[in-house]
């Protein structure tokens, strides 16, 4: 990702569109992948951890960026977007969000904008934190998937950590992925809208993948072959996504949404890893 990132910067993205288009499926085939390299257990407990803490800090998060955006004065819809991003999976987040609320093109735009900035800063800071606080790979995975926003970056930092680190913080980054359709049906009822929202497919393969994994163990060896076909994709789609952050990108984030999200983003980062430290999340 720190590659494509300097390589944009640098040189210039000729093809903004296509890139985003393709890091996008190829980090959706990327992250089923990873699901021949997890059993389903682990799947299950992951989740079943997430269910009981999820709903409370998502809700949490999104009334702290709400009021910090209110104190920053910050475009409603686009701290609403903000605040979305960070509470639950980024841009994913966002992008089921926008209608709901009836955001313009041009929130959204500032909103993704602010998210990916720090998705690009989180990828080079957090895994020197882990070592820093002395984080075992699994606390470091939880970590991440809590405190990062999009599961891209999620994946490049706790891939740079380990892979215990990268398959607990996969799982449970996409274990709170599925709140995205809860959060946006719940948005729609208060704003009166009639946007469809459903689960994200690739967390459905995902799950699959891991359920045939640990269905057909006769096969170990063609499923470890998928899983590690899916992490080397994931060097390509990391140079893709880092691509995604352009001169154009960076010129759209303003001020008060860039205050907004860095503060909001530093309050979870630090409440998210004193409770995984401290043993209160695992």
């Amino acid at each position: 990702m720190t590659a494509g990132i300097l390589f944009s910067l640098i040189m210039g993205n000729p093809w903004p569109k296509s890139t985003a288009v393709w890091s996008k499926k190829l980090l959706q085939l990327s992250v089923v992948g990873l699901g021949f390299g997890v059993g389903i257990v682990d799947v299950w407990h992951a989740g079943r951890e997430a269910v009981l803490y999820t709903p409370v800090s998502i809700g949490v998060t999104v009334a702290v960026g709400l009021l910090l955006g209110k104190m920053l004065r910050t475009p409603t819809k686009a701290s609403a977007l903000i605040s979305f991003g960070t509470a639950i999976c980024g841009g994913s987040a966002i992008a089921a969000m926008a209608p709901v609320i009836e955001a313009s093109d041009e929130d959204i735009a500032i909103s993704l904008a602010t998210v990916f900035s720090l998705n690009a800063v989180a990828l080079f800071i957090f895994p020197p934190l882990g070592h820093l606080f002395v984080l075992t790979e699994r606390q470091f995975g939880l970590w991440s998937a809590l405190a990062i926003h999009d599961t891209s970056s999620v994946v490049g930092a706790a891939s740079a950590y380990g892979s215990v680190a990268l398959s607990n913080g996969t799982t449970v980054k996409l274990a709170r992925a599925v709140w995205i359709a809860p959060a946006a049906l719940l948005t729609s009822r208060f704003t009166k809208t009639q946007t469809k929202v459903g689960i994200p497919l690739f967390i459905v393969g995902f799950i699959a993948a891991s359920a045939v994994r640990s269905f057909l163990p006769s096969l170990s060896h063609i499923w470890q072959i998928l899983s590690i076909v899916a992490r080397q994709s994931l060097v390509v789609t990391l140079f893709l996504v880092g691509n995604g952050l352009t001169r154009e990108v960076l010129q759209k984030v303003g001020i008060r949404p860039l205050a907004q999200g860095v503060i909001l983003w530093i309050v979870v980062s630090a409440a998210v890893l004193i409770a995984v430290s401290g043993g209160m999340i695992h």
